[in-house]
C-alpha cells in the first residue's frame, strides 16, 4: 500500500513538508509506502474547462503542457492521497489549486477514477484562515468519492518560519493520529 503526500507549498522545506513527514513517520512505522511530491518547481497551471479529457478518457489532461499529467499518474498508482497547503490570504496555494481542478476533472471524466481512494487534507497556517484551506482541499475528496479518514483534531498545523510547525505539539500529536487511522483504514480496505 502506498500514500502519496503532495505538498502544495512553494517552500519544499517548510512547515507544510514538516507536517507531511510527521505523518508519513507514522505511516512507515505501520508497514505503509509513502511517497513525496513537491509541487515546487513544477510546471503547473490551472484548468481552461477545455474538457479534452472528456473526449479523450484516456486518465490525461490535455488542456496544457507541463508537469500535470506527471502528477495525475502519481496519483493514480498511489493507494491513498494527501493534499496538504499552507493558507494563502485564507486560502490554499495556487499550485494545489491547479492539482484539485485539473486531476478532478479528469477523474470525473474517467468515471470517478480516484473513486474509493483514501484521502486526507493537511493545512498550515500562520494564524487564521487554516479552517477555509482544510476544506477546500477535502473538497477534492469528496467530490471524486473519496474516503476521508478522521483524527483528533483538524489536521491543521500553526507556524510561519521554516520548522516552527515542529513546536505545535496538538498539530504533531494530530499527524501521529491521521496516520493510525489511515494505516487502519488502508488495511481493512485492503485486506
Amino acid at each position: 500500500m502506498k500514500v502519496l503526500g503532495i505538498n502544495g507549498s512553494p517552500r519544499k522545506s517548510g512547515n507544510t513538508a514538516t507536517m507531511l513527514r510527521s505523518l508519513f513517520d507514522r505511516l512507515e512505522q505501520e508497514g505503509i509506502e509513502t511517497e513525496l511530491c513537491q509541487l515546487s518547481g513544477l510546471k503547473l497551471s490551472g484548468c481552461t474547462a477545455c474538457y479534452r479529457c472528456f473526449d479523450k478518457r484516456d486518465r490525461s489532461c490535455h488542456g496544457r503542457r507541463d508537469d500535470m499529467n506527471t502528477v495525475i499518474a502519481k496519483m493514480l498508482a498511489a493507494d491513498a492521497v494527501v493534499l496538504a497547503s499552507p493558507t494563502y490570504f485564507a486560502d490554499l496555494t495556487p499550485e494545489i489549486k491547479a492539482v484539485m481542478d485539473r486531476a478532478g476533472m479528469v477523474a470525473i471524466a474517467n468515471d470517478r477514477m480516484f473513486a474509493r481512494k483514501v484521502g486526507a487534507a493537511v493545512a498550515v497556517a500562520r494564524r487564521g484562515g487554516a479552517i477555509h484551506t482544510f476544506d477546500s482541499l477535502n473538497h477534492f475528496f469528496f467530490i471524486n468519492a473519496m474516503v476521508v479518514p478522521g483524527a483528533t483534531y483538524w489536521n491543521m498545523g500553526f507556524a510561519l518560519d521554516p520548522g516552527e510547525v515542529a513546536a505545535d505539539e496538538e498539530a504533531m500529536t494530530n499527524m501521529v493520529a491521521l496516520g493510525e487511522n489511515m494505516a487502519w483504514l488502508l488495511k481493512k480496505i485492503h485486506a
